[in-house]
């Protein structure tokens, strides 16, 4: 198929993290900008690159793409699209009633919950209002991580039935009058999802397992939804056309396997292949031949030498088991493989008999997917939003509603259906985890970066009201936050590839997280080519590329480790191991 010759009005481009969805969705926009058409390209993402990617300051409003006439882009942002949704809610009061109700308001506006409604409002707007776009040919939507963005999509749904079904005229939200004035728009954006004459759905994919599995959930969801018109894009495909090279016939040869045994549910998909990339996609120009790569355009490279390296991961390994037990958590850019490398280290960890606990706060959680088998001192969970918000509901009605009547039994009932209750049930699950690093190891693989830094803010919001209801608080939930600022008990390793986007997103987190005087204990620097020996021109390119972020890394923290990209997709137990590197396990050459 080819993608620019079949656009609908509306794409979404959709996919594990770190497949290309922005790099996929800017290509098309400029495609189809080139051919003479209007286009808005929109990002969803909480943490939006398309800034990095298109070379331009992007806000909430559309703005011109320079060198691409035709194109305009914005980002969705979350916090001002709050603070407005707030001030749209609470200015016909102002004046009207006392301040200490305004503020009272105001405090139950500012959850983490009315900023994903409020982005969500702008979101529906330019999909169910057509007065907004009617002077686009084309709106094409880079969404956030697949499970953002299957929550996103959820939401028409969820939350029309959440207003149809209240009484009482309140929310989490506050006025339900906020919500019920975009009733038409959130029915309007649920036709149009489902329209597949003005709505395709393209889910992105590496030829990898893990992201052509979360490929094939997220099309069996959305097609559960009615979104029926879907397409699939192969990014990042090296052709096994250098004969000798054992590197590049490896690489070929592991997205061949990934392609042939992809779900079934994929192959029935029309398909596009989009080559490796010898280079960055970043500018329009780069962006412009993401179609068609030539290898032999490819720069010429020296071999890198291991002795520009960092350290193996076994060497952060040897430095967190000092400590005899603390909370370990990886965080960074979705599809940096956060969760091969927290179960890498949990799984060496409980092989030095150390008791483990591995947990996820991921909404698209993989652990399942890398440890198949049982490992001695190692304990697995999962913190699942629907398990967590179910036992949190039964748990509020038997204590708070134990002495309620009838009738305020059912009106807690209903309060506790508001899709926001999820946001606090998983929060108390994920500071009941953490507590568990009291008496042994914890590592917490944790969600995508944006996912992440809500789960801190709320965390802090949280910290603020424990300290006034300190007596009804559950003590992991009191002592949560101190934790997570204690040196000695958390441990924050920041994991990135060697590529821009996700080196210099992973920079924001750890600005982030100072601001919250929360400081990293260490970067890891995943699947990296630097210490292969190749002669393929695309992949000296992208060895060649490398050093750059490498390089920055270093400058960003004093403690880096480097993770060698495998032949096989580390899973299980023996492919986690040759993850960790040194002298003993690294297979940094492949034979």
């Amino acid at each position: 198929m080819n993608l620019v010759e079949q656009a609908t009005k509306y794409m979404f481009f959709t996919g594990k993290g770190g497949v290309g969805k922005t790099s996929v969705s800017c290509a098309v926009a400029i495609s189809l900008a080139d051919t003479g058409r209007r286009v808005l390209l929109v990002s969803t993402d909480p943490a939006s690159n398309l800034d990095e990617v298109l070379h331009v300051d992007l806000s909430s409003t559309p703005t011109a793409v320079p060198g691409v006439g035709g194109l305009d882009a914005l980002n969705i942002d979350p916090e001002a699209a709050a603070c407005e949704y707030r001030e749209r809610l609470l200015g016909p009061y102002r004046g009207l009633l006392p301040e200490a109700s305004l503020k009272s308001m105001e405090e139950q506006l500012s959850g983490s919950c009315t900023t994903e409604i409020a982005a969500f409002d702008e979101f529906a707007r330019l999909l169910g209002d057509g007065e907004k776009t009617a002077s686009y040919d084309h709106v094409i939507f880079d969404t956030a991580p697949t499970g953002h963005t299957m929550r996103l999509l959820s939401l028409p749904k969820s939350w029309s039935t959440f207003i149809e079904g209240n009484t009482t005229g309140t929310s989490c939200l506050g006025p339900l009058a906020g919500l019920q004035q975009q009733q038409d728009i959130y029915a309007s954006s649920v036709r149009t999802l489902v329209d597949g004459a003005r709505t395709m759905l393209v889910l992105v994919s590496r030829p990898e397992k893990s992201a052509l599995r979360e490929a094939a959930n997220t099309s069996t969801e959305l097609g559960e939804i009615g979104v029926a018109n879907q397409c699939l894009v192969l990014n990042g495909v090296l052709k096994n056309d250098a004969a000798g090279d054992a590197v590049a016939a490896a690489f070929a040869t592991r997205g061949q396997a990934a392609v042939l045994s992809m779900p079934k549910e994929l192959t029935k998909l029309p398909m596009q292949e989009i080559p490796l990339s010898a280079k960055p996609l970043l500018g329009v120009d780069a962006l412009r031949s993401m179609f068609k790569q030539d290898p032999s355009t490819a720069a010429q490279a020296q071999q890198s030498t291991n002795d520009e390296l960092p350290s193996p991961l076994l060497t952060v390994v040897d430095e967190l088991e000092k400590s005899g037990k603390g909370l370990i958590m990886t965080m960074g850019k979705g599809g940096v493989g956060k969760t091969s490398v927290a179960a890498a280290i949990a799984v060496e960890l409980a092989r030095r008999g150390h008791p483990v606990h591995l947990s996820t706060t991921d909404p698209a959680a993989h652990i399942s997917w890398v440890i198949e088998n049982p490992v001695p001192l190692l304990t697995i969970s999962r913190i699942d939003p629907s398990e967590e918000t179910k036992a949190y509901q039964d748990e509020v009605m038997q204590s708070a509603g134990g002495n309620l009547d009838e009738q305020g039994r059912a009106l807690l009932d209903e309060d506790l259906r508001s899709p926001c209750t999820e946001e606090v049930a998983v929060f108390r699950s994920f500071a009941n985890v953490v507590a568990k690093a009291q008496a042994g190891f914890v590592v917490l693989d944790t969600a995508p970066t944006g996912h992440t830094i809500l789960l801190l803010d709320a965390a802090q919001a949280y910290h603020k009201e424990v300290l006034r209801q300190s007596s009804n608080m559950p003590d992991s939930v009191v002592n949560l936050l101190p934790r997570l600022r204690d040196a000695e008990f958390t441990r924050i390793l920041i994991v990135t590839l060697p590529e821009a986007t996700p080196v210099h997103e992973a920079k924001r987190l750890q600005e982030d997280l100072s601001r919250a005087d929360i400081h990293p204990f260490a970067w890891i620097i995943n699947q990296s080519l630097t210490p292969l020996q190749t002669t393929n021109l695309v992949l000296l390119a992208r060895q060649q590329n490398e050093r750059a972020y490498i390089n920055e890394v270093r400058h960003l923290c004093s403690r880096v480790a480097v993770v060698p990209w495998l032949p096989e997709a580390p899973s299980d137990t023996s492919g986690l191991e040759k993850m960790l590197g040194g002298k003993t396990r690294l297979a940094a050459k492949v034979q």
